[in-house]
């Protein structure tokens, strides 16, 4: 047996989940002196309720932060001085896995990887413990008498133990090619008080205390092995002190229960007849007969199961009993196949309960605390509260304005700031009276009309696009809220390596090389500095473009009204494909700099070549060299492409600059001018 190992620093991930919310509750309680640090993003299927026995604990500390975000599990290794990791964070309902298998991929793999990674980077890890599941080894043949062992084969039947698997190979990659400290645990179904009812116990108590018919896949002969939680706690408490490096342990059981036997045994706690409340519905895709493990090298360190199922199973029904309304609103859950009702990925929305003293507990990052509380608001309440309520600043801009109608599209709870944004008192006023879960910020000087203005106004566009935009920046990390910046590409130009008609554009990382303009010198300014806030997603727009034809600040519109126009491709914005995406960048908490443009590139002409052709055929245009538009302007202006792989790669159905302006600008607006000949 190893020497006993004693933690002093542990970062422990989804302990605002299930099973992790029982270990950090158990090791605040018997270890006062491990600082315990809490990094959850508050998923659908997790509650700060679950740690309320650990919340107004010293050694306590709640993060609220997403795995996969680099940058922050960086950052908390390092400002907490971690030293042991027990990563719990996963998507592992298998019904959901059928049918939104890419959320498990990015969640269970790529969040995991990100954790590795960073623990490789500080090189201060002693223990980093992989949280696994018994899926792993596939299916156990029924009249098997000895279970899976450590060193059985691996052999994932569905999505979901797919990608358990997977980064199972990630930590023993890392294990063995940089000398990581890592342990796996395998653990068998697990059941007990305030786990979230998709899953079978929970579901069928909840439903039982209704009346209500308890729904079974299958034939309900399928086999598992059921552990209480607090075993399994104790389970994880005795690997971290006494569990060895590079090993894997099962925790595990060989009392084994039918689907169908479990069922039972809940209609017999609330006296129903069985034949009358059982009944069988379509399976899964493919469920898995049973998992058997060997749990014997567990034991060999101490543990061993306490609990008896009868016991564990009295008292979850009596802590549902006593708690019916822990969850809220779970009818999507208890529904036989839920899996297109609860999607992973959308962050859950916490109630009075869950934020009442949650300025209370100390906190590592402030940018990391997100209450969400939604409090009620003017704006197109939707019929279920929405997990999110955006702040917008920019009410009278043209893109702040069709965020607004964005988010009463998709039924998101929004208020515009009232507050100018460079002084810091208004905007402290506006986040405290609309308590947002994200501040959009689309407010800016660019110009008026165009960005010849900023020529003759610095000091007013300094204020607004430097200082307004850093001061937001700053307030919104003080009360750990994400803000998107919308920002601009128009900092960059052709050069050298960029050569104008190659392909190859700029990338987030690269400085920006265009001067010629003090709107473009304002802009570049502010981006630089925004790197040093870790809380801001900075968008790169470039010449954006609607669908609407007649607003004058369509890059479209504008064209088609100049007397001449000088011909050069770029990079541009479609704002009817990408602002949406953009919400979808809030809800996903991501951060960083975003070429904000649709892939690839297109000229003035091949513009006006398409309005021509859709919108009026007797539309005619005059182009002039840039030597004679520089006689009419100020200021240069910006030309370039930009790369936007990266936002290509996380949002693959992107379209290319050509295919999203014929798709939502002059296909509609095609129809619309035919329409109107035709009147």
């Amino acid at each position: 047996m190893a020497n006993r190992y004693t933690p002093k620093s542990i970062l422990i991930t989804g302990a605002a989940g299930f099973i992790a919310s029982h270990v950090c509750n158990r090791l605040i309680r018997n270890y006062p002196d491990y600082k315990i640090v809490v990094l959850d993003k508050l998923d659908y299927c997790s509650s700060l309720k679950n740690l309320d026995p650990s919340r107004s604990s010293p050694n306590f500390k709640f993060i609220k932060g997403d795995i996969a975000s680099a940058d922050l599990v960086h950052f908390i290794l390092q400002t907490e001085s971690i030293d042991t990791i027990m990563h719990f964070a996963a998507q592992t309902h298998v019904d959901n896995s059928f049918g939104n298998s890419f959320e498990f991929t990015k969640n269970n793999i790529y969040g995991t990887h990100v954790l590795l990674e960073a623990c490789k980077v500080t090189g201060q890890i002693k223990r980093f413990i992989h949280v696994s599941t018994d899926e792993v080894y596939g299916e156990t043949d029924e009249d098997a008498v000895v279970g899976n062992h450590e060193a059985s084969q691996l052999l994932p039947t569905n999505p979901y133990s797919a990608t358990k698997a997977g980064a199972e190979m990630l930590v023993m990659a890392y294990g063995r090619s940089y000398g990581l400290p890592v342990i796996t645990t395998r653990g068998n179904n697990v059941y007990g008080t305030n786990q979230f009812p998709e899953k079978l116990i929970p579901k069928f108590i909840l439903l039982a205390m209704k009346g209500k018919i308890l729904p079974i896949h299958g034939d309900g002969s399928n086999v598992r092995s059921y552990l209480y939680c607090e075993d399994v706690a104790e389970a994880f408490e005795v690997i971290l002190h006494r569990g060895e490096v590079g090993h894997v342990y099962n925790i595990g059981t060989k009392k084994e229960r039918s689907v169908i036997d479990v069922a039972r045994d809940i209609c017999r706690l609330f006296n129903l007849d069985p034949e009358n409340h059982i009944k069988f519905v379509e399976n899964r895709p493919f469920n898995d007969q049973r998992y058997f493990l060997d749990d014997q090298k567990l034991k060999s360190l101490g543990w061993y199961e306490r609990t008896t199922w009868e016991e564990g199973l009295r008292k979850t029904m009596e802590w549902y009993v006593s708690n019916p309304d822990w969850w809220g609103d779970v009818s999507g859950a208890l529904l036989p196949h839920p899996r297109m009702l609860m999607v992973p990925g959308i962050e859950r929305q916490l109630d009075a309960a869950d934020t009442s003293d949650l300025d209370s507990a100390p906190v590592a990052n402030k940018f990391s605390q997100n209450k969400m509380l939604v409090p009620s608001t003017k704006h197109n309440l939707p019929s279920q509260k929405s997990p999110f309520k955006f702040l917008i600043y920019g009410r009278t801009g043209w893109i702040g304005g069709l965020l607004g109608k964005l988010c009463e599209k998709q039924g998101i709870p929004f208020e515009y700031g009232n507050g100018r944004l460079e002084q810091r008192s208004q905007l402290l006023a506006d986040i405290q009276t609309v308590k947002p879960t994200h501040v959009f910020n689309a407010a800016g000087v660019t110009g008026r009309p165009n960005v010849d203005w900023c020529e003759t106004h610095k000091p007013e566009t300094i204020r607004t696009n430097v200082v307004g935009t850093l001061t937001l920046a700053d307030v919104c990390r003080e009360h750990g809220l994400l803000m998107i910046n919308y920002a601009t590409g128009c900092i960059f130009e052709y050069d050298a390596t960029h050569p104008l008609g190659t392909g190859v554009g700029f990338k987030e990382e690269e400085k920006p090389n265009f001067t010629g303009s003090f709107y473009s010198k304002t802009k570049a300014m502010v981006e630089e500095l925004l790197k040093e806030f870790d809380n801001v997603c900075t968008l790169r727009v470039r010449m954006p473009i609607s669908s609407d034809l007649s607003n004058p600040r369509n890059f479209i519109t504008k064209i088609t009204r100049y007397n001449k126009v000088v011909d050069i491709p770029n990079s541009m914005t479609i704002l009817d494909e990408l602002l949406p995406v953009s919400i979808e960048m809030a809800k996903r908490n991501l951060r960083g700099i975003w070429n904000f443009t649709n892939p690839g590139a297109v000229s003035h002409n091949e513009i006006l070549q398409m309005y021509k052709d859709y919108i009026d055929p007797n539309f005619n245009w005059v182009n002039f060299s840039l030597e004679e538009q520089a006689k009419v302007i100020v200021a240069p202006r910006s030309n370039n492409e930009l790369d936007s792989s990266k936002l290509k790669e996380e949002f693959p159905e992107i379209l290319s600059i050509k295919e999203s302006l014929i798709k939502y600008v002059f296909e509609p607006n095609s129809k619309t001018f035919a329409w109107g000949l035709s009147k």
